[in-house]
């Protein structure tokens, strides 16, 4: 070989190695337009979401999760939350007539999310949710910016929920969490069985069984005493937030089959109401056997409870005596 031959290969590894360093770290799509993940070398501190009309803020403090600064947020929502922003991957482009048809002619307005590391933002981009494809939803880093759908690899179904402002669904799924010496009194009124309907209130320091006001006698104290304790966790399965406002409608204007009213010490009332939940099969609605439907009176919206969670607090009266 020619010291000239040399000399144009030397120069042709020096290009190779030098596209090779600047290339390294670009993503076929290119990195400002698609880099979603956050990996950061700090950990995350804290999430911004954010739609048109509200938005929240998710803080790490002394590592317990607070949303907005007032209360702790449900421990399995941040945790799946942090291990989507941290690990999604792009699972396809969008083209723009796609992107044209699914999100702007059904006027689809995105969530904001901004992730923060301890001194910096550490990513941000925006989620357009849609059931055009089955993982749910449509990415950008911005505006106009290429969109794709993004995807957490290993699960395989829609991660765009997990973007969501509604408080509701970041906080405890905890119907009643009361100890015994918080609680002033039970009401429990069973809609098909009314025979079957008892109070408990405390009197002097101890707690009666009654019935619309008259005390009862022959109960067992130990049992009374064993079902007060069940309102110390009594959590729910999930919200049902984008029920059918017509269903929804339908299930609640539908006779309950209990009512339970817990009254405090500090004078709060938690009124649970419970409705049997159907399954549609294809063919006809069948009782789903495993859940209920069920909303308190400081919410309008429903929830599903399992009846493997509520089951304690299901009592008759004559559970109570000997």
């Amino acid at each position: 070989m020619t010291g000239k031959s040399l000399k144009y290969l030397s120069v042709i590894v020096i290009l190779i190695a030098v596209f090779l360093f600047l290339f390294r770290d670009r993503d076929p799509f290119g990195r400002k337009n698609s880099s979603f993940a956050s990996k950061p070398k700090e950990e995350i501190t804290r999430i911004e979401l954010s739609d048109k009309s509200s938005s929240i803020s998710l803080t790490r403090k002394d590592n317990i999760w607070m949303l907005n600064g007032s209360h702790e947020v449900r421990k399995s929502s941040i945790s799946f939350l942090i291990q989507v922003v941290s690990a999604m991957e792009i699972k396809s482009p969008v083209s723009p007539e796609l992107f044209r048809a699914e999100i702007r002619e059904k006027g689809i307005e995105p969530v904001k999310v901004s992730v923060f590391g301890k001194r910096k933002r550490l990513n941000s981009f925006l989620v357009y949710k849609t059931q055009s494809n089955i993982y749910g939803n449509i990415m950008k880093k911005r505006e106009g910016a290429k969109p794709f759908i993004v995807y957490l690899p290993g699960y395989e179904t829609n991660i765009g929920s997990i973007f969501t402002v509604n408080e509701l669904y970041w906080k405890p799924f905890m119907v009643f969490n009361q100890l015994p010496s918080d609680i002033a009194s039970v009401n429990f009124e069973n809609m098909t069985d009314t025979a079957s309907s008892f109070s408990i209130q405390k009197e002097g320091g101890r707690f009666i069984l009654s019935d619309k006001g008259r005390e009862l006698s022959g109960w067992d104290t130990s049992r009374v005493i064993r079902y007060i304790s069940y309102f110390a966790y009594i959590p729910f399965e999930s919200w049902e937030l984008e029920i059918d406002p017509a269903e929804q409608k339908t299930i609640t204007d539908s006779g309950p089959l209990c009512i339970i009213s817990l009254v405090t010490t500090a004078g709060e009332n938690i009124r649970l109401t419970l409705w049997e939940r159907f399954l549609n099969d294809g063919r006809e609605k069948i009782k789903d056997t495993d859940r209920l439907w069920a909303k308190t009176d400081s919410n309008t919206a429903l929830f599903i409870i399992r009846y493997m969670d509520i089951d304690p607090l299901l009592k008759k009266r004559s559970y109570f005596y000997p």
